[in-house]
């Protein structure tokens, strides 16, 4: 019995999210069916988190036990993917110890979210990014975004409906910068909750559309108080960027 870690990624518009649900596409349940297929028997597949309806994966991470030697483990991206629909794709397959788990052995987490300033986005890429149509100040929301620093109560940007049993999360980095004709926001945690990501970068295109500076925006994030957070970012934009398993692991795992 091997223990196999898969790097993927996906393109999350056709599907309701990362995690298998009964009668609706997810990604889970894609992999699952293309794992039966090759090993002739069910597979349980686990994910490093939980990506909603209409968020992308650039290198998702996921874990099964496969019950078949036969299969070199070099093989079994080309293996899956010519089960899998065209957007799934598994771009690496690794033998990992016994105890690893996608998602217990995880210490971080990073997201971007891809924004576009200008009038009119080309065609192809308006299922990847958020168009908000005017120029931001990068420099007053990375003041902003500097006060997501460390472990933070993070309630302020909980979706109602989130289950976690805390609402605190260590936050390594959150920061803006340039890419071409985007602007990236990238943040990286131990674990997020549930439209997390989008609900901060909403709330900061919010505030810093109404001139609000960094004391300010620190007062919000210390009141814990969902009612006073922007419009959550919508999901095209987002993208699980990767997984990291190395350093110290903070925290129950979560989304």
């Amino acid at each position: 019995m091997r223990n196999i870690l898969l790097t993927i990624s996906y393109d999350g518009k056709n599907f309701c999210g990362w995690q298998k649900q009964d009668n609706q596409r997810t990604v889970q349940g894609e992999i699952e069916k293309a794992l039966e297929i090759v090993h002739k028997t069910k597979i349980d597949l686990h994910g490093s988190g939980r990506t909603d309806s209409g968020v992308h994966a650039a290198a998702q991470a996921a874990t099964f036990f496969s019950p078949i030697d036969s299969i070199p483990i070099e093989n079994y991206p080309l293996a899956l993917n010519s089960y899998l629909p065209k957007d799934v794709r598994i771009m690496n397959a690794a033998e990992v110890d016994e105890a690893f788990h996608a998602r217990f052995s995880a210490t971080r987490r990073t997201y971007r979210y891809f924004l576009y300033c200008g009038a009119v986005p080309p065609a192809h890429e308006m299922n990847y990014i958020w168009c908000i149509h005017r120029k931001i100040d990068i420099v007053r929301l990375n003041r902003m975004a500097s006060i997501l620093h460390g472990e933070i109560d993070c309630a302020t940007f909980a979706a109602s409906g989130d289950e976690s049993k805390s609402t605190f999360r260590y936050i390594e980095h959150a920061v803006f910068f340039n890419e071409g004709d985007k602007v990236v926001f990238e943040i990286c945690a131990n674990a997020f909750l549930w439209k997390m990501v989008r609900s901060i970068v909403g709330s900061l295109l919010f505030y810093e559309k109404q001139g609000m500076d960094k004391a300010q925006f620190a007062e919000i994030v210390a009141s814990c108080d969902r009612k006073l957070a922007g419009p959550t970012a919508p999901p095209e934009g987002l993208f699980l960027w990767s997984v990291g398993f190395d350093g110290i692991r903070r925290g129950p795992a979560a989304k």
